[in-house]
């Protein structure tokens, strides 16, 4: 920083172009928001393709400053916010769509709705690495198909961004969880508590081997295309569910249909694109780090450090698929 009323940020100007560091004005929290201090930016796939102009759902203009998921440090806040001090640690999923800042910086004003407590047993990196992913596994699992315990899920990509968060909170809440993934994600999946299928076994093979042919009670597909068309064969006879929060392009839902089950779709961004449910958000952040806090549930985070400086070589990782589990960026 030159002096308190700039920071340093990393700009895309441009559909692909490279990540530029400049130094910006400082944002200024307004009514309701709250001035954070950012440690750690997590990356995600949807960082990528707002990036390559891809992503017209995100409503993210170019050039902008990129990054949703983020940890840090309380240090001021506008008018109307309680409950919140300065120095408290925070993660959340609250910037770089709809237009705001992301959280590429080293401040950014939020909705204090969106906020919460930072786990205690997380360092910030783990944090940072959370929000987007957890709050989509939750939403999904607990908010649409009321996962509880003695029901057989099946997580789709379990050893995915999405998945791994999935997995460990369905088995937390008393499941008996499956997860797909290729043979090298064996170890993975069956370390997170999950029975490991082999993402090349036919749907009616599995459904037979672990359920008696009924089907699971829910479904959570993490990969979209014909997943999601196999997640319909897999659902349980009369009251299984299937979640997806890639549920785009079009699906005969006749094989639901079939079986007697239902479909619901996850869409993590609508909140902030809306208004509507940030609340939520928050809440959800806040009932998942006692689940962290308690030993349920961690990030895998790949080993790799990346800062401000070496952005662009997460950002390739990233596209390249070779990741060993979330991508971060320290501040």
């Amino acid at each position: 920083m030159t002096d308190s009323l700039q920071m340093r940020a990393l700009i895309v100007d441009s559909a692909n172009a490279p990540l530029r560091l400049a130094s910006i004005a400082r944002p200024v929290p307004e009514a309701g928001q709250v001035l954070v201090r950012i440690a750690a930016s997590g990356v995600n796939p949807l960082d990528g393709k707002i990036r390559s102009g891809q992503a017209a759902h995100a409503r993210q203009p170019l050039p902008a400053v990129l990054g949703m998921d983020m940890a840090g440090v309380v240090k001021a806040f506008g008018e109307g916010v309680s409950g919140w001090a300065l120095g408290d640690e925070v993660y959340a999923m609250a910037t770089g769509i709809g237009g705001a800042q992301g959280s590429l910086a080293e401040y950014a004003v939020v909705d204090a709705q969106l906020l919460a407590r930072k786990p205690a047993n997380l360092s910030m990196r783990e944090a940072a690495g959370l929000p987007l992913v957890l709050i989509t596994a939750w939403e999904g699992l607990v908010d649409r198909a009321r996962v509880h315990a003695g029901q057989k899920v099946l997580i789709h990509g379990g050893a995915g961004g999405v998945g791994h968060v999935a997995v460990q909170i369905a088995c937390a809440f008393g499941a008996e969880v499956f997860a797909t993934g290729s043979a090298r994600q064996q170890a993975i999946i069956e370390g997170l508590g999950a029975t490991f299928i082999d993402r090349q076994t036919l749907v009616e093979a599995y459904v037979a081997e672990h359920t008696g042919g009924e089907g699971f009670d829910i479904v959570y597909d993490t990969v979209g295309g014909e997943t999601l068309d196999a997640s319909f064969k897999a659902a349980r006879v009369y009251h299984g569910h299937v979640v997806s929060c890639l549920g785009w392009g079009e699906h005969s839902l006749a094989p639901l249909s079939f079986r007697g089950a239902t479909y619901s779709g996850v869409f993590t961004l609508l909140p902030l694109l809306t208004g509507k449910g940030r609340e939520h958000h928050g809440e959800i952040l806040h009932q998942a780090a006692l689940l962290i806090e308690a030993g349920k549930l961690k990030p895998i985070v790949d080993p790799r450090r990346f800062t401000l400086q070496t952005a662009e070589a997460a950002h390739e990782l990233l596209l390249s698929g070779a990741a060993q589990g979330r991508l971060v960026i320290e501040i």
